[in-house]
């Protein structure tokens, strides 16, 4: 998916995730009459569900879009997030593949497919079937996709990028989370995810991505005070 920001407030190099809809979903709607116009306003509702923690009514919003438009369902990677929230990690890993074969230089999204397919095979299975993306412009994804893809270090990722810019930090905090809780270790993923959850970055970005890191924290009952 295309994402585009508002304003000045997040670097568009560095961050994909705002709150308006993909320019893609946007167009569709100026084009397709007033269902089109109507599931964009559900995907708008969907976003903002997500972000005050209410995961499920997100995913009736994200579903109700798809139904009026079936064609948002190729720009819906707001609805693979809700999904693998709710441990249906078997339809958000098919959210993630539709979205990739559509738009095929989608780096967050071959990770977040590889998340579902490991919570569902192990790790070691995802990693054979891991979707192959474009290169991603922003150095912090680049080095969290070859991790995903290839096995790594994740302490390694955040080391790389604690002394970057605020968003690098954030980022490469809140995919090393995501790394460990792939191979079930908690632990490391509370510490790394209430870490990119409390970083400059995440405390106030509009950045979607930094919201999630806070529905992932209220998710796993993990406190941030």
């Amino acid at each position: 998916s295309r994402f585009y920001t508002h304003g000045s407030r997040v670097p568009p190099s560095l961050s994909r995730r705002v709150l308006l809809p993909t320019v893609s979903g946007i167009w569709d709607a100026l084009t397709g009459g007033a269902y089109a116009r109507e599931a964009v306003a559900a995907v708008r509702r969907g976003m903002l569900l997500f972000r005050q923690g209410n995961v499920p009514g997100s995913l009736v919003e994200f579903d109700k879009a798809i139904s009026l438009d079936p064609r948002q369902r190729a720009y819906l990677w707001q609805r693979g997030l809700s999904l693998y929230y709710l441990d249906r990690f078997r339809e958000g890993a098919e959210q993630f593949r539709f979205d990739v074969a559509k738009n095929p230089n989608d780096t967050e999204e071959s990770i977040w497919c590889f998340l579902c397919e490991a919570q569902l095979n192990g790790v070691d299975e995802a990693r054979t079937q891991f979707l192959e993306v474009g290169i991603d412009p922003r150095p912090v994804m680049r080095e969290a996709y070859n991790m995903f893809k290839y096995g790594g270090d994740p302490e390694q990722l955040v080391k790389s990028f604690t002394s970057r810019s605020e968003s690098e930090y954030f980022y490469a905090s809140l995919y090393a989370g995501l790394y460990y809780e792939s191979e079930g270790k908690v632990d490391e993923a509370k510490s790394h995810i209430l870490a990119s959850c409390k970083s400059s970055y995440g405390s106030r970005s509009d950045d979607y991505m930094a919201s999630l890191a806070g529905v992932h924290c209220r998710c796993r009952g993990w406190s941030l005070d």
